[in-house]
């Protein structure tokens, strides 16, 4: 029943999310708290994972959500789920995109999405920035803890390297090495 569950979950938030992976990550994110499958901190930890790990960002995280609920079936049938209804979209688009490429209503359409995608990479930044910055909830002492500078210290330089135009994968390395030497650092316990 869980497998099924997790196909049918994530086959609507496939169908329904245009973006990416970024712009899936609230209604992932949603869906997996509701239902308890994953604690926050544990999909937090597994966002920052997924970023480091070849493949497209929405199914590594689904084929994750899925391993977790019910081992290999539920990765695959979560896997499933997010992938098919893309599959499906590219299909039907493929074949009627030459004959509509020129429409002002196809056009109108894709310009409308845009703001809609940025405003879903935002909401999911926002969520996940108070999840890692203040994960007791946002209160004054947070400032007096080591880990929420240091992880406010490294989201700043890795910002700044972007902006720098720097290799993503040389952030991607950057970072992973920068928060296990801060974890090691500040002694801070292993989720």
């Amino acid at each position: 029943m869980i497998c099924l569950e997790l196909f049918w979950t994530l086959f609507k938030i496939g169908a329904f999310t245009f973006g990416g992976g970024y712009a899936m990550l609230p209604l992932i994110q949603s869906e997996v708290e509701s239902r308890g499958w994953l604690p926050l901190t544990q999909l937090v930890d597994f966002v920052a994972v997924s970023e480091s790990t070849p493949g497209p960002f929405a199914v590594n995280i689904a084929t994750y959500v899925g391993a977790v609920r019910a081992g290999l079936p539920g990765a695959l049938c979560a896997t499933l789920g997010v992938v098919l209804p893309s599959f499906v979209i590219i299909l039907l688009v493929a074949r009627a995109y030459d004959r509509f490429k020129t429409s002002p209503l196809l056009r109108g359409m894709m310009a409308s999405l845009r703001p809609a995608v940025i405003g879903l990479i935002a909401a999911a930044l926002l969520s996940l920035s108070r999840a890692v910055l203040s994960p007791g909830g946002a209160s004054f002492s947070m400032f007096a803890d080591p880990a929420f500078w240091a992880s406010l210290c490294i989201f700043a330089v890795m910002l700044y390297l972007a902006l720098r135009r720097r290799h993503p994968i040389l952030l991607i390395g950057l970072s992973a090495a920068a928060g296990i030497a801060a974890g090691f650092a500040l002694n801070l316990p292993v989720p």
